[in-house]
Parts: C-alpha cells; structure tokens; sequence
C-alpha cells in the first residue's frame, strides 16, 4: 500500500500546469488585460487621429 501512495505523490509531482492554462485560470489578470487592451489600442487611435488633423493657420 505504501508503494501505491509513493507512485500517486509522484505522479503528481511530475504533472505541469502549462504556462496558458495557468494564465487562463486567473481571473484577475484576464479581468486586467481585458480591459488594459483596449483603453492602449483607443489611446493610441486618439492620438494618431489628433497628429493627422492639420494645423489652422
């Protein structure tokens, strides 16, 4: 019976979590690049729109 535990403790040892299941299995930083993302992408859209508009003289 001891050896059955010895292989089960060991065996779980070995299993690694894969970095993307880590990251999909965390809530809060998906909840924080959910909405990081888009506020840089509308930034950034902003400010590309505000250099094109031309200069009044």
């Amino acid at each position: 019976m001891a050896d059955t535990d010895k292989d089960t403790a060991s065996s779980t040892e070995s299993v690694r979590i894969s970095p993307m299941q880590r990251l999909l299995d965390n809530h809060f930083l998906l909840l924080f690049i959910g909405v990081v993302v888009p506020t840089v992408f509308y930034l950034l859209w902003g400010v590309m729109e505000l250099s094109q508009i031309p200069i009044a003289q």
